[in-house]
This record gives structure tokens, sequence and C-alpha cells, in this order.
């Protein structure tokens, strides 16, 4: 089918649209009902420290999401602390995401198709737990769809042309994504699927394994020394048959845009680009976990690139067989179909904007603290971990005594610092009358572990008795008073 639109039109509209759609979809909600739960508050309280002291807690812990802490200390230095701040880093991120892919999309299957991809981007559920999200993740999958897009223009280039340039660009894009999280570097071996499809020429191979090469060189300091940290990652559990599932049916859907386009081999196509974005990182991840548990959806969260151009690769080839019999109609099929998504994903849509969404929140907990605490009191935190809700709002700790804090987590160069022994933890709680605990809620307390919050939980059992408990968004907050 032929677009309507003017040709001197179709490449402003194959931008902006999808940036402006994906904007309007992060903003929508943006704060989440003044709510932050335990990932985003590692990030926030990180970015409040200086940039020295981040660098000195990267040699104990974190070390993966360095690069990523000091670019959001920066925008908080700036902006000031706030959810805001917090997430539109992640909302512009998968907003240029939108437009790379609506901009390959139309390169190789015409306007509608890029244009269905980039609108279809943003409504994916993966992508949008992650569009208003203060981690990394959707940062990454904005440097995969700008990588995939300067492949792709190499690729289409004549032999003869200079393209040193951007091959440089593709390199510091894919190495920047892998100082982010480096398993993003599984996007290399999906464009080498890619490069292998289209019967890519010898010294497309050559340049791709030497500018790849320098982006895997580049990060594989990162890579052996996070390793040390592994201990950060031993929560993920096993792989199991249901944690399957997700990815199947995105191969599923995968497969069916990939036959919606029906390439020919040896034609640069959304299929073979988008297949292998999709595939290979999934297939990758779950060969890893086989050796250490790491399989993590958010991990892959930039493969959603492959199954958004997929997507619009199915809907500019359903244009394209409306146009003959409805040519009016086919200019309306994707506008529709975003319209229609939009409805039917409203509860997901809705959802992930739900303070609910999340395990926790600490904001919420933070203000009970605020309610219910007297001069004096003392405060515990089971794990200590939870310490997270002091880091992020002070001021509503501010007059309470954190009985078992040794060393503060900037002095310690830690996220939640160094706690006193046991010994000394029982000690300091016997001579207190009045004790506030913040804690998991019931539905997510597991048995106290170290044996530090044996020793706490224990005492206040023994020789306290609770006179209020709150539960707030997976956080509690308990307060005790000493029985004699």
């Amino acid at each position: 089918m032929r677009c309507h639109i003017p040709a001197d039109r179709r490449g402003p509209l194959l931008c902006l649209v999808p940036f402006l759609w994906t904007l309007a979809l992060g903003l929508w909600g943006l704060s989440r009902q003044d709510s932050v739960w335990r990932d985003e508050a590692a990030t926030w309280q990180v970015a409040g420290r200086s940039a020295g002291e981040i660098w000195r807690m990267l040699a104990n812990v974190d070390a993966v999401h360095g690069l990523y802490y000091l670019l959001m200390h920066g925008l908080f230095e700036v902006f000031g602390a706030s959810t805001a701040t917090l997430r539109l880093p992640s909302v512009l991120a998968v907003a240029c995401a939108a437009v790379c892919v609506a901009v390959i999309g139309g390169r190789l299957a015409g306007f509608w198709a890029g244009l269905g991809g980039g609108l279809a981007l943003g409504l994916l559920p993966a992508v949008q737990f992650h569009l208003q999200e203060g981690r990394p993740y959707a940062l990454v999958a904005a440097g995969a769809g700008l990588s995939v897009l300067l492949l792709v223009s190499l690729l289409e280039d004549r032999p003869g042309r200079r393209t040193w340039p951007r091959w440089t660009a593709y390199g510091a894009v894919v190495l920047a994504c892998a100082l982010l999280n480096w398993l993003s570097l599984l996007a290399l071996p999906a464009h080498a699927a890619t490069l292998w499809w289209v019967r890519a020429r010898r010294g497309v191979w050559l340049r791709w394994a030497a500018y790849g090469s320098g982006a895997v060189a580049g990060a594989l300091p990162l890579v052996l020394f996070s390793r040390g940290q592994s201990d950060q990652v031993s929560w993920i559990p096993p792989l199991a048959w249901h944690m399957l599932i997700g990815p199947g049916i995105l191969l599923a859907i995968g497969a069916l845009g990939a036959w919606a386009d029906r390439p020919d081999r040896s034609r640069l196509s959304a299929a073979a680009v988008g297949l292998p974005l999709l595939v290979v990182p999934q297939l990758g991840l779950l060969a890893m976990s086989l050796v250490r548990p790491l399989f993590l959806d958010r991990y892959v969260l930039f493969g959603m690139v492959g199954l958004a151009l997929l997507i619009g690769a199915a809907l500019g080839a359903a244009v394209r067989a409306c146009a003959p019999r409805f040519p009016r109609a086919s200019a309306l099929l994707v506008p529709g179909v975003a319209a229609v998504s939009v409805l039917a994903l409203l509860p997901v849509e809705l959802g992930r904007r739900d303070p609910a969404s999340r395990i926790d929140d600490v904001l919420a907990v933070a203000s009970e603290v605020a309610l219910l605490k007297r001069d004096g009191d003392a405060v515990l935190f089971v794990p200590a971990a939870r310490r997270d809700t002091a880091l992020v709002s002070p001021g509503a700790f501010t007059g309470l005594t954190d009985l078992a804090l040794a060393e503060t987590p900037v002095a310690s160069a830690t996220l939640k610092g160094e706690e006193e022994q046991p010994a000394r933890i029982r000690e300091a709680l016997l001579e207190r009358r009045r004790v506030l605990l913040v804690t998991d809620s019931a539905e997510l307390a597991k048995a106290p572990s170290a044996e530090r919050d044996r020793v706490k939980t224990a005492v206040l059992r023994e020789r306290f008795a609770v006179v209020e408990d709150r539960q707030v968004r997976g956080r509690r907050v308990t307060v005790y008073e000493r029985r004699d």
C-alpha cells in the first residue's frame, strides 16, 4: 500500500508520534501515589551521596550499577530528589527507544510498520513496569534500540562509503549499555544472528567483530569485579518450569510477527532484526541460569525492542493486506489497534501505576513512623536492609535512636550500614522502654536468618509488649513497650 501521508512528513511523524505517545504513557501516574519501593529506594539513597562516597561504596556493593548511580547523582544535584527526578530518565529512555523502533520499522517494512512498532513498545506490560522505574533497565533498552538502528544503517550502506564514525558510535553505545547492565552484552550475539540471517559481507563481519570486541573489552573489568559481589543476586531462585511461560509466550508472539513479515533470505527485514533481538538474549540468559540462577526478565528488557519491531511488521502487513479492498479504512488500522490496545490493557496500565504493583513502599511506612514515634524512642530494623526507609525519609526518624547501628551506610560505604554485635544490641535494647520495629508486612516477612535479627526479635518478644501495630503497602511498624 502507498502511504497517503506525504513523504516529507513521514520521517518527522515516525519520530514525533511514538515519542509523545510513550512520553504521555510515562507521565501518566508517574508518582504512583507518592510511593517508592525497595529497589528504587537504593537508587534514591545512593544518588543522594557525593560522587566520592558513591565510588567508595561501589568497591563493596552494587558495582554493576555504578554508572547509573553516578548519573542519578548528577540529576539529583541539579533537579533535587523527587519521584519525578527518579523516574523521568526511564520515561525519556523508553520514549527514545520507541523512536528507534519506529525509524527501524519504517526503513525495513514501511511507514505503518514503523508507526505500529513505535506505538506498541510503550504498551508492552513488561515495558510498562520499567517505564516508571527508578532503575537502569529502561536506559539499556534505549541503548539497545540505538545500537540496532546504527547496525541497520550500516547494513544498508553501499560498499565504499565511510562508515567508521557509525561503527565507533555502535561500539560506544554497546559499551555504555554494558556499563549500565553488563548482561546487555547478550545483544551482541543477537546482532551476529542478524548478520548471519542477511548474509552480511565479510567486511561488515570484521568491523562488527572489532567494535563489538572493543565494547566487551571495555566492560570486562566491570564484569570480573562484579562477580565478587555475586551475593547480591543470591536471592534469585533456580529455573523452574513456570518461569518459562512468559518467555514462551513472547517467543510465540515474535514468531507470528516474523511470519507476517515473511522476509526473503538475505534481505534485511524487521524479522531479521527483531526476532534475534527477542530470542537470543532470552535463550542466553536461560543458559547462564543453568550454571547460576540469574533469570529475571528485567535483565533482558531490551529484547522488547525486538518484539515491538515484530508487532509493527505484523501491523504493516495487515495494512498492506487491507489496502486493496479498503484503502481509506486501512489508514486507520494502526491508530485503531493502538486505541483498542490501550482499552484492553487498561487493567494492566492501572495496575502498573498503583503502589500495590511493587512489593513494598518505603515512604508509606515512614509516614506511619512519624505518627507513632515519641521523644526518646528507639528504632530497630529487621532485616537491616529495611533501614532504607530511614535513609530515604530521614525527617520521619528525627529524634529516634537506631539501637543496632554501629556505622552509617555512608561511613561504611554500604547500602544498609554496619550493625553492632548481637550482645551489644541486646544490652542497648534492654535499656529502652519504648521501641519501634520496622520490618516487612506479615505476608512478606520471613524468619530472621542473621543472628543480630534473631536477637532483636527474641528480646522484643520476651521483654516487651506490643502496643501498636500498623501494616501498609508491604511494610510494618510495630511499637513495643517494656513489660516492667
